[in-house]
């Protein structure tokens, strides 16, 4: 018969291991959000210069249907502040030709973005309630075509993963204000060395598995700049796929402020001039 000594001793062991372990968990969560949020910056802050220039493909993907392929010109610019601009003009088929999609990303987190349909000869305002709207009945949300924020979302690290044969962070990322995406969360596949990320599960609010996946394929290297030239972004619940590929790539080349605007949106003789 135990001794109400050894019973009392291992009560108080025990109580005492629970203790030490509350105490640790709320160390390790923040640990994990610190490193999370140090990733995610890093991520948001890898060189890829003042501005780039590129020209390329964009496949759609469906079961039963012969391949769509699309040729298109894309432009960033990074502004004072914080402000991002980016301008994509496609060129081919006939029936896509010159429209545009204008985004212009605030240091505040706010963005404004323009499609110009060449049928309407006009552009048209995008309304922040259709950020989850197929960009030109592709994969691509309005919202994957916008310049997320650190500070946006909450960032929290949850492991490292082989992927690929690469040891990859695996970073999670939920919205701060739910009304500020379309999703519920991402995770991402962090690649170490490039800081791109090689994979995002994308999940729908309150969803236990993803519905969207993006997969980087192939990443090289352009005037110092690592930057992703196939990418393919597929819908898991329907098996729709966007692949996206870059020819030709040029960064730096100081493109004009003018050039990201609706004057410039509309008329594609204004932004030929600076296509690669």
């Amino acid at each position: 018969m135990q001794t109400p000594f050894l019973t009392d001793a291992r009560l108080f062991l025990a109580l005492s291991l629970a203790l030490l372990w509350a105490l640790a968990m709320p160390g390790l969560a923040l640990a994990d959000t610190e490193r999370g949020r140090a990733l995610a910056r890093q991520v948001y802050e890898r060189p890829d210069g003042r501005d780039t220039a590129s020209y390329g493909t964009m496949i759609l993907t469906e079961a039963g249907r012969e391949p769509r392929v699309r040729r298109l010109y894309s432009y960033r610019r990074d502004g004072a502040g914080g402000e991002v601009a980016n301008l994509i003009r496609f060129t081919a088929p006939a029936d896509i030709a010159d429209t545009g999609l204008l985004t212009i990303d605030r240091a505040d987190g706010s963005t404004d973005q323009w499609v110009y349909l060449p049928a309407l000869g006009r552009d048209r305002r995008i309304p922040s309630s259709r950020k989850g709207g197929r960009f030109v009945g592709s994969d691509l949300f309005y919202e994957d075509l916008q310049d997320r924020k650190v500070d946006e979302d909450r960032h929290r690290w949850l492991r490292q993963e082989t992927l690929e044969g690469v040891t990859t962070e695996v970073l999670e990322s939920i919205p701060t204000d739910p009304d500020n995406s379309v999703y519920g969360r991402r995770l991402s596949w962090i690649h170490p060395k490039t800081l791109i990320p090689m994979r995002i599960d994308f999940y729908q609010p309150g969803g236990k598995t993803p519905f969207k996946r993006l997969r980087v394929y192939k990443v090289e290297r352009i005037q110092g700049y690592w930057t992703v030239t196939d990418s393919l972004m597929q819908d898991l619940e329907s098996g729709h796929q966007t692949r996206l590929t870059a020819d030709e790539t040029v960064y730096d080349q100081d493109l004009p402020e003018r050039l990201f605007s609706n004057r410039a949106l509309k008329d594609p003789a204004l932004e030929r001039p600076f296509r690669p």
